[in-house]
C-alpha cells in the first residue's frame, strides 16, 4: 500500500502513559519447562513435582513481570516523594523560609521533550526569593570615575530579574514567636542596659516599631541577648529564630547597616556563634564599604558619621574574637582606624564614642602585638624581643592613663567606662606578657641573656591575672555589672583563673607566687560568681566560668584543704541548639578540654599544655 494512503500512526503505549502488554505470562517453573509438564504450582514455588522430588524449584521473570516489578516501585516513588514534599512544606512554614523548589510540572508536560533527553522539570525560584543564577547581573562601566579611582570601581554591579526578599515575613513578633509586649521588655532591657556597655550599637533611642522596620534580624538579635539577661524562658526560641534569619543573609544582596548591628549584638554576647556572627558582620560592612565613610564623616556629614561610628564597632568586635584567640583580625589599621582621632572632633561626636575610641586604641596596640609577635607559641623569646614587648607595654600605659582621665561616669552603666578601661588594660597586659611563657621546656627557652627579662615579664604577667580577679571580687559595682558584660568579659576571666591556678600549681618555684594566697583568691572568686549568677540564664556563659573555676580549684588544691567535690561539675547540655563543648572548661586538666572553651589558643595556655 502506498505510504501515503496508511493512516497516522496510532499513539504509542508510552505516549499514552501506558506501559506494554504482554499477554503470554510465565507460571511454569524452570524443572517443569525443561521437561515439558505441567507445573502445579499454587501459592508459589515450589510446585508440587518439584516439592514431592526435592528439586530446586524456581520461575524465570518474565518481561510482564519486569514491567510490572517496575511500576510498582515507581507508584510507590511517586508516594513517597509526595509525602516528602509535603513534610519539607510544613518545615518551610514552621521556619519562614520561602519554598525550596518550585516545580511546574505542567510546563514540563505539555512542553515536547528534546530528542536524546531525559524529562528534567522546570525549576523555578518562589516570588520571596533572590535569585542567584549565573546570569542575573550585569556590569555597568563608569566613566565618571576619575584616573587615580580603585580598579573596581569603574564597574558595578546591576541585578536584573531580582525580586526583594519580603523580610516582614521573618518578624518573629509577626510569626507569634513572641508577642509584642515581651518583644519590647526584651528591647527595654537592652536599650536601657546592655546597649551602653558596647557603647551604643544602637545609637539613638528607637522604638520597636523601628526596630521590626529596621530589620527582623535586628529585632531577633535584640529580643535573643534581651531574653538572655532576663532569664526568659523563651531565650532558646528567639536563638533559634535569630540563627534561622542570620543564615538567610549568608548570600543576600540585600543586607544593610541595622543588619551589621544585629550581627555585632549577636557576636558580643552570644558566645557559641560569636566568630560566625562577626565574620559576616565584617564582610557585610565591608560591602557597604562602612571603612570609606571615614572621609566625609570628618566633613560633617551625619550619616556618615553613623557609618563610620558601626566599622568603630565591627573592628572592637572583630579584635575581641581574633587576636585573643590567636586568629588574624578580618578589619586592619585603614584609614578609619587612623583618622580615630579626628573622628573624635567631629562636630556630631558623643561622649559614647570616647568610649568606643578608647577601645579601638587598646586593639590597635594588641593588633601590633599580634603581627610582632605571630602565633607561634614554641619558640622561646629572645634578646630582641624583649624591647618591644617594653614598648608596648608603654604604649598600653599611656593608653590608660589618658582614657582613666578622659572619661566620666554613665547614667546607665555608671562607673564602668572608667572601670572598664582598668579591665581592658589588665588583661591586654596580660595577653603581651604571657608572651614570656612561650617555648618553656623547650631548648633555648630562658636562655642567659634573657633570663632576668623573662622573669620581669613573667611576674609582670601573673600580677595583671591577680589584678583581674581582685576586682572582679572586690568592687560590687563591677559584680553588679557582670550580668550583662560581653562574653568577652566572661572569657577574659576564665583565663585569668586557668593562668594564675596553673602557675601556682606548675610554676611556682619558677615565679614568685604565694600559692596558699592564689588559691584563697580563686576560692573567693568562685563564692562571688556563684553569688552572681544564681538568678542567670543557664545559658549564661558566666555560669559556666563559675562552675569551671571552682572545679579547677578543687584539682590544683592539696588534699587536707580540698572541700566536698561539686555534684554538678560537669553539666552536659543536651539542647541541641548549642555546642555542649562551650559549657564546661573543666572536663580534664591534663588534656585539651580548654581548647572546647575558645581557650587552646591563648599563648599560655598552649605551652602549657607542652609541660604537662
Amino acid at each position: 500500500m502506498d505510504s501515503s494512503h496508511q493512516s497516522p500512526n496510532p499513539p504509542s503505549r508510552e505516549m499514552s502513559g501506558k506501559g506494554p502488554e504482554i499477554t503470554r505470562k510465565i507460571t511454569a517453573c524452570v524443572a517443569c519447562r525443561k521437561q515439558k509438564i505441567k507445573c502445579n504450582m499454587h501459592d508459589g514455588p515450589p510446585c508440587s513435582r518439584c516439592k514431592k522430588r526435592g528439586l530446586s524449584c524456581t520461575v524465570n521473570k518474565s518481561l510482564q513481570m519486569i514491567l510490572e516489578s517496575d511500576a510498582d516501585w515507581k507508584t510507590k516513588t511517586e508516594s513517597r516523594i509526595r509525602a516528602l514534599e509535603g513534610a519539607l512544606g510544613k518545615v518551610a512554614d514552621h521556619l519562614t523560609l520561602p519554598e525550596l523548589l518550585d516545580y511546574d510540572m505542567e510546563d514540563a508536560a505539555d512542553s515536547p521533550e528534546p530528542s536524546g533527553s531525559h524529562a528534567r522539570p522546570s525549576l523555578t525560584l518562589s516570588p520571596h526569593e533572590e535569585k542567584h543564577t549565573p546570569h542575573n547581573f550585569d556590569l555597568v562601566m563608569d566613566d565618571n570615575t576619575g584616573p587615580g579611582a580603585i580598579p573596581g570601581s569603574v564597574v558595578s554591579p546591576v541585578i536584573v530579574h531580582s525580586v526583594e526578599q519580603n523580610r516582614a515575613d521573618q518578624d518573629i513578633v509577626t510569626r507569634g514567636i513572641i508577642t509584642a509586649d515581651q518583644a519590647q521588655s526584651f528591647l527595654d532591657i537592652y536599650q536601657n542596659r546592655l546597649d551602653h556597655f558596647v557603647y551604643r550599637i544602637m545609637g539613638d533611642r528607637v522604638t520597636l516599631a523601628q526596630v521590626r522596620k529596621a530589620s527582623p534580624l535586628l529585632l531577633a538579635a535584640v529580643c535573643t541577648v534581651g531574653a538572655l539577661h532576663l532569664a526568659s524562658p523563651y531565650f532558646e526560641k528567639c536563638y533559634q529564630e535569630f540563627v534561622t534569619i542570620s543564615a538567610t543573609h549568608t548570600f543576600s544582596r540585600r543586607n544593610t547597616v541595622e543588619d551589621v548591628r544585629a550581627l555585632c549584638i549577636g557576636a558580643f554576647w552570644l558566645s557559641g556563634i560569636s566568630w560566625t556572627c562577626i565574620g559576616a558582620a565584617v564582610r557585610i560592612a565591608t560591602e557597604l564599604q562602612l571603612h570609606r565613610s571615614i572621609f566625609k564623616a570628618l566633613s560633617g556629614e551625619r550619616n556618615h558619621y553613623l557609618r563610620t561610628r558601626l566599622y568603630y564597632v565591627v573592628y572592637v568586635c572583630d579584635h575581641h574574637f581574633s587576636i585573643a584567640y590567636g586568629r588574624p583580625p578580618m578589619t586592619r589599621q585603614d584609614d578609619a582606624i587612623r583618622a580615630s582621632s579626628a573622628f573624635l572632633q567631629t562636630e556630631h561626636a558623643v561622649e559614647d564614642d570616647a568610649r568606643l575610641l578608647s577601645q579601638v586604641k587598646f586593639w590597635s596596640v594588641g593588633t601590633e602585638v599580634y603581627e610582632t609577635f605571630g602565633v607561634d607559641v614554641e619558640r622561646p623569646l629572645t634578646l630582641d624581643m624583649i624591647e618591644p614587648i617594653r614598648r608596648y607595654a608603654i604604649k598600653l600605659d599611656e593608653i590608660r592613663a589618658y582614657w582613666t582621665e578622659r572619661l566620666s561616669q554613665n547614667r546607665y552603666v555608671g562607673n564602668y567606662p572608667r572601670k572598664g578601661v582598668g579591665l581592658h588594660y589588665h588583661f591586654a597586659k596580660l595577653y603581651l606578657y604571657s608572651i614570656a611563657f612561650r617555648g618553656i621546656g623547650r631548648p633555648g627557652f630562658k636562655s642567659p641573656d634573657v633570663a632576668l627579662d623573662i622573669d620581669e615579664l613573667a611576674n609582670s604577667a601573673l600580677l595583671s591575672a591577680t589584678a583581674i580577679l581582685r576586682v572582679v571580687t572586690q568592687d560590687p559595682e563591677i559584680q553588679n555589672f557582670l550580668n550583662g558584660l560581653p562574653t568577652y568579659f566572661d572569657i577574659m576571666i576564665a583565663f585569668a583563673v586557668v593562668f594564675v591556678l596553673k602557675i601556682s600549681n606548675k610554676y611556682a618555684a619558677a615565679v614568685r607566687v604565694d600559692t596558699s594566697d592564689i588559691h584563697s583568691l580563686v576560692a573567693e572568686l568562685v563564692r562571688v560568681l556563684k553569688a552572681v549568677t544564681s538568678n542567670m540564664h543557664s545559658r549564661h556563659l558566666l555560669v559556666s566560668v563559675a562552675r569551671g573555676a571552682e572545679t579547677l580549684l578543687e584539682r590544683v588544691r592539696p588534699p587536707e584543704a580540698r572541700g566536698p567535690f561539686p555534684a554538678n561539675a560537669h553539666v552536659v547540655m543536651t539542647q541541641p541548639t548549642f555546642d555542649d563543648s562551650l559549657y564546661d572548661i573543666s572536663s580534664q586538666w591534663n588534656g585539651t578540654s580548654f581548647d572546647n572553651f575558645f581557650m587552646g589558643e591563648f599563648d599560655f595556655l598552649d605551652v602549657c599544655w607542652y609541660a604537662s
